[in-house]
């Protein structure tokens, strides 16, 4: 027994002495072994299978490269206004300002704001909304890389919400690319970039979550793309993207109770901010049609009263004396149901309609009167600009 434990430590002392060799001298020899399940501490405990190269590998679900398109073309803009009321004696007094500082002094009487914007052209052409710059004397564009210009305002359009500022063309900014709004669906993605809170530039995703919103009392014309995507005070003016990062929509208000985001928010589509845009540029001011009515839903209860069949159209409640729609004969009581040819489905679609129609244009209107039908042609008015409050 003993000469066999002998045998077996001498044949265990030499193969370890083989193998201290081979490792010391020849290592790649061992390179075709099979893995040890243990270890000293020293490399792997079980074989792992490595990650491919990033240019080799199948890319994850990311947004990066609609943002790589869309961000610098989204800037920051800050805006001030002067709104010096009329000036104690006491202010100008150098006593005074000497024991109170200048808190009440110039500064103190003016008023910041913060938004977002996006550049739509090379020519320096910045689409953001009116609420943004309304008022304010001075305005700042700073683009993503933190380089600031001053701005111009070209021209703005309170009932859309929208406004156009310029900065010189030399300074190269990168230019959005135009989506379409029109052929958007609900459940599509949606990522809304700007500024929210004066943090810094910022994108949120989300999907289109209904389309065609009206009857929010934001805006004159409305035609609101709703979203999910994240939008706070500062994103106004932003850019609402697609998943390829092209511009589908204008970010302007959100539902919210407590100031913050709750998965509501509106977006003017890119359809209609095309074309104020490019009123604003070639004109300085949008035109749009108009005829001088005063028009009401129809509810059940007045569809009743009046022995309709239906809700459908606007109710005519009043009539501006002199206007297109009084010298064509269009009385209080009429129900306008098509222009154009068009159908009328409430008094919202009416105003669309009539609006996008050209001033001087002779244009059919079809009419329910006490339970007949009657057509009148109407030359299209001009729309006054509305009142400042």
């Amino acid at each position: 027994m003993r000469r066999l434990w002998l045998t077996f430590a001498q044949t265990v002392t030499i193969c370890v002495a083989v193998l201290f060799v081979v490792k010391t001298l020849k290592p790649e020899w061992l390179s075709a072994w099979p893995p040890i399940a243990a270890s000293t501490g020293v490399g792997s405990v079980v074989t792992v299978k490595e990650s491919a190269t990033s240019a080799e590998a199948p890319r994850t679900a990311s947004y990066a490269d609609a943002a790589k398109r869309a961000l610098p073309a989204v800037v920051h803009i800050f805006t001030s206004q002067d709104v010096k009321a009329s000036r104690h004696p006491f202010l100008n007094d150098p006593v005074f300002r000497h024991f109170f500082g200048d808190r009440f002094g110039d500064d103190a009487q003016r008023r910041s704001g913060l938004g977002s914007g996006v550049v739509v052209s090379p020519e320096g052409y910045i689409l953001t909304n009116n609420h943004v710059i309304e008022g304010a004397d001075e305005i700042e564009v700073a683009s993503n890389d933190g380089r600031k210009y001053k701005a111009q305002l070209v021209g703005a359009d309170p009932e859309s919400d929208l406004a156009v500022l310029r900065i010189p063309s030399d300074h190269a900014l990168t230019a959005i690319s135009f989506g379409s709004s029109d052929n958007l669906r609900v459940g599509d993605v949606a990522l809304a970039i700007g500024n929210p809170f004066g943090v810094g530039q910022t994108m949120t995703s989300g999907i289109v979550s209904a389309l065609g919103r009206s009857h929010l009392g934001i805006n004159t014309f409305e035609n609101f793309i709703q979203t999910d995507a994240a939008i706070n005070p500062g994103n106004s003016g932003g850019a609402l993207v697609d998943a390829n990062g092209a511009l589908i929509g204008i970010n302007t208000a959100i539902y919210s109770q407590s100031g913050g985001s709750m998965g509501i928010g509106f977006a003017i589509p890119v359809s209609l901010a095309r074309s104020v845009m490019e009123q604003i540029v070639k004109n300085g001011v949008v035109t749009r049609g108009w005829i001088g009515v005063e028009v009401q839903e129809i509810t059940p209860e007045l569809a009743d009263s009046f022995k309709l069949n239906d809700v459908q159209g606007a109710l005519i409640a009043g009539v501006m004396r002199g206007s297109p729609a009084d010298t064509s004969g269009i009385k209080p009581g009429d129900v306008l149901i098509k222009v154009s040819g068009k159908p009328v489905k409430d008094a919202q679609v009416m105003l669309d309609l009539i609006a996008a129609l050209q001033p001087g244009e002779k244009t059919r209107f079809d009419l329910r009167r006490e339970g007949k039908e009657v057509a009148t042609d109407v030359t299209i008015g001009k729309r006054p600009a509305p009142r400042r409050e």
